[in-house]
């Protein structure tokens, strides 16, 4: 899936052959524009599933700047940082006149059109581009009385994203439409019936044309492009454009094929939806007498005649944009080589470590790392992925809701669900017993609540229902009003009764002893753990903490497809800790000594706070280990906590239990929109030994991955970082990039005014609109000014440059992410730091000129 991107101007040109005959030729050149117009929107994932996604992900083939030319043109989207916040940083001196200089010498293209200081400074005054190309109903929408109304584009909006809303909900309505003939029949349906859009456009008599309609996507599509005019070298901008009106609704539908993709089979809606926004066109023609028709057609061909020199002309207007992006990381990345120069490579001696702590590479664990070592020297901290090397599907007990715990470029491969094991081994024979019970007892509430729940919803039963209910809601709504300090509540327990919480633990299902032995030796391998063992392993995941929030996944572990790790390490911990797997290992030479115990914990990232799991499973010497480390992590998530108050405008200088009791609160607070920052501010990523950054205050901006290359002799496992984690941490940048250079298109708008779609599909900002993507404002800005900077990702790898350059010469999407300008790639050398350009590596100048 990851190889499937774009060529230099549209995706997948090459696999499409127009046909010989002059219809069947005509066809199949508009189905190669539909093609390629669909292949350009990148996924976006449900809300219960969040992940950080590149919005521009499927067009990394072409240069940042053609790309942000591209998004002006077609669909109005800023792609590089507005230029009034780049003045602000210039006056504000974010933006130092060294920064500026040292982006014009290394942009070769800012070399050639000979650019100074001053003309990129006065660039900045005089203000921002407006280049966009108009569509078929942006010139239909001509009359006199369009200012008493909605615009066209709005209104047509609009109605297709109610159309979407309700025939991709299948969780949230009570009453489901039918929707088996597709979406395009659907559409053609529910616009019969809505006698509300002819209102809001200004057309009372659009009715009558629905008729005209075409009976088919396919039909609607070859009606429109036939009918336009246009010359067929612009029918996939312009169809790309068409989708970009739709852009959220667009990128579901493409998240809907991403999946049927990695299941081997094929999805139509991105097709479907590109064919409803095409049929639009027809009715609006048939609203319009042949005057209006002509003159409507003759604009449009006038503008789109012009448009490969207009894409021209802005991406060359843009160069000032990409030196002053340029600039802004380099004042970053200057202050970062740096620190990375400064650091006492002397580790710590390993007969001296008593506890490695493997973290997952999230920038919010760097902050804990840092503590935790500084408050005891016997802990060695590492950076993996945080779903832990297990590519799996979590099925709760009793439940179908399954779900992968990996990051979305991968399928899952493994099952894990819930079982139920006693602590005490001599009980164990009676644990099939207790899972039984378990089961039906948990599916015995879920059906009572399903039943309560649906009595709430038959109209008759609504006032009835309200006051019989009123006094068992007391309690929530006093939860609202005075927000308590619990800690985190594990939903996945949810319906089971108490007594059987503690001994129900999720394990890796399915697989025999070798491919168990085969897993663990793989995922040891990658940790760097295959040597060297403490007698404590601890594994932790990282999830959020949060009431009344809609994006709560977006705050939970994007490796663990927008769940919490707590599921991954548990399973990886138990998995550690058989003694049947652990004697394959040793055949495979890899032993692990029989003092060495494997313990999943969580970070929870709002509070700070560690949580440990299955710790009666520990031997003796294992607990007591734990409870020696209950100190240690006193100290160290109190000493994050202090450095995170001046961000959420908490008192630094509180007592340890008043600043976690805040804490506490504003994670259970419904009405707080912002209860933690998430990897807002993440701008690098350091793939290397622990040792080249231990001790450095990288401000919670950094992900951090342990790569030792001399473990790693073929190469393979720098393979793995530099195409799993590096995308997935480039994904993460750039959706938070994106939705801070524009917010209103590719953020998802004010939490205050959000209204869930399809119980989990994504949110509308108010009560209609484009299906809102991307960030909402409360993540990013903190009311007085933005907490993220868009910078583009800055990756440091310690490995030798033939490794490096192989994995980019083999892997043609790692290639086009460096030579495309979509992050920068440094390497650890003796004589220095030194960048990656597209010709050779170049020693970096910590002084910046």
């Amino acid at each position: 899936m990851i190889e499937n991107l774009t060529k230099e101007t549209h995706p997948g040109a090459e696999n499409v052959t127009p046909a010989g005959g002059e219809p069947e030729a005509r066809h199949a050149e508009i189905e190669c524009a539909c093609q390629l117009a669909c292949q350009a929107i990148a996924p976006a994932w449900p809300l219960d599933r969040a992940i950080a996604v590149n919005p521009h992900w499927s067009r990394i083939g072409m240069p940042v700047r053609r790309v942000a030319a591209r998004m002006a043109v077609l669909g109005g989207i800023q792609v590089f940082p507005p230029r009034d916040r780049q003045l602000q940083a210039w006056r504000e001196g974010r933006i130092a006149a060294v920064d500026l200089t040292e982006a014009l010498r290394q942009l070769p293209a800012a070399q050639t059109a000979a650019l100074t200081p001053e003309q990129c400074v006065a660039a900045l005054q005089a203000g921002a581009l407006q280049v966009q190309l108009p569509l078929l109903i942006d010139v239909l929408d001509n009359d006199p009385h369009r200012h008493t109304r909605l615009r066209w584009r709005e209104a047509i909006t609009h109605q297709v994203s109610q159309t979407c809303a309700a025939y991709f909900d299948e969780h949230q309505a009570s009453w489901q439409p039918e929707r088996s003939q597709g979406l395009y029949a659907f559409w053609r349906d529910t616009l019969q019936h809505d006698h509300g859009i002819g209102l809001l456009m200004g057309l009372p008599h659009i009715g009558r044309a629905i008729s005209a309609l075409p009976a088919s996507a396919r039909e609607a599509e070859r009606w429109v492009i036939e009918r336009l005019g246009l010359p067929p070298e612009v029918w996939a901008d312009y169809l790309e454009s068409v989708l970009l009106t739709v852009n959220g609704w667009a990128s579901w539908c493409a998240y809907l094929g991403w999946q049927a993709d990695l299941a081997g089979s094929a999805d139509t809606h991105l097709r479907e939806l590109l064919a409803i926004r095409l049929a639009w066109g027809v009715l609006l023609l048939e609203c319009k007498d042949d005057a209006a028709t002509r003159q409507a057609f003759l604009a449009l061909q006038q503008s789109w005649s012009q448009a490969s020199v207009v894409l021209r002309e802005t991406e060359q207007a843009l160069l000032i944009d990409e030196v002053w992006q340029l600039a802004l990381e380099i004042g970053y990345q200057r202050k970062l080589a740096q620190q990375l120069a400064s650091v006492n490579s002397d580790g710590v001696a390993a007969a001296a470590i008593e506890v490695q702590a493997a973290f997952c590479i999230d920038v919010r664990s760097e902050p804990l790392r840092r503590a935790l070592e500084a408050a005891w020297p016997g802990i060695q901290t590492l950076g993996f992925a945080g779903f832990f090397g297990l590519p799996v599907a979590y099925t709760p007990l009793a439940t179908q809701a399954r779900r992968p715990q990996l990051p979305g470029l991968l399928a899952p491969a493994m099952e894990v669900g819930d079982r139920i094991v006693s602590s005490d081994a001599a009980q164990r024979g009676g644990d099939a017993a207790l899972q039984s019970a378990a089961s039906r007892s948990r599916q015995g509430r879920f059906a009572k609540a399903d039943q309560w729940h649906a009595a709430s919803r038959w109209p008759g039963a609504a006032f009835s229902f309200v006051e019989a209910a009123g006094l068992g809601y007391l309690g929530k709504l006093g939860n609202w009003l005075r927000p308590s300090r619990q800690e985190r509540a594990r939903d996945d327990l949810a319906g089971l009764p108490a007594r059987y919480r503690p001994i129900c633990r999720p394990q890796v299902l399915s697989l025999d002893l070798e491919a168990k032995v085969a897993l663990a030796a793989r995922v040891l391998h990658a940790m760097g753990l295959e040597h060297q063992l403490a007698p404590m392993v601890l594994l932790v995941g990282h999830g959020s903490q949060s009431a009344n929030n809609a994006h709560a996944a977006a705050l939970d572990c994007g490796a663990c497809c927008g769940q919490t790790g707590e599921v991954n390490a548990r399973s990886l911990a138990q998995l550690l800790n058989d003694s049947a797997v652990r004697s394959g290992l040793q055949a495979k030479g890899l032993t692990v000594p029989d003092t060495t115990v494997f313990v999943a914990a969580l970070h929870n990232t709002t509070t700070d706070e560690i949580e440990g799991f299955d710790l009666d499973l520990l031997p003796p010497a294992g607990r007591a280990r734990w409870e020696r480390l209950q100190a240690v992590f006193s100290q160290a998530c109190d000493q994050v906590r202090r450095e995170r108050a001046v961000s959420l405008r908490l008192d630094p200088r509180a007592s340890a239990d008043a600043l976690l009791a805040q804490l506490r609160r504003r994670a259970n607070d419904v009405a707080q929109t912002r209860p933690e920052w998430g990897l807002a501010g993440n701008a690098a990523f350091v793939i290397a030994p622990r040792h080249r950054s231990r001790g450095l205050a990288l401000g919670g901006r950094s992900f951090l991955h342990d790569y030792d290359t001399s473990l790693d002799a073929d190469g393979s496992v720098l393979e793995l970082l530099m195409t799993a984690p590096m995308l997935v941490t480039h994904w993460i940048n750039w959706q938070y990039h994106a939705s801070t250079c524009d917010p209103r298109r590719l953020g998802s708008g004010n939490k205050l005014l959000h209204n869930v779609v399809g119980g989990s599909l994504g949110v509308f900002e108010g009560n209609g609109g484009d299906l809102r993507i991307g960030l909402s404002q409360q993540s990013l800005h903190d009311g007085e000014r933005w907490m993220h900077e868009p910078l583009r990702l800055t990756v440091v790898i310690d490995a030798p440059q033939a490794a490096i350059e192989s994995v980019i010469d083999k892997h043609s999407v790692v290639k086009q992410l460096l030579d495309n300008g979509w992050l920068h790639l440094w390497r650890f050398e003796q004589a220095g730091l030194q960048r990656f350009t597209h010709t050779a590596w170049l020693p970096l100048n910590l002084e910046m000129g």
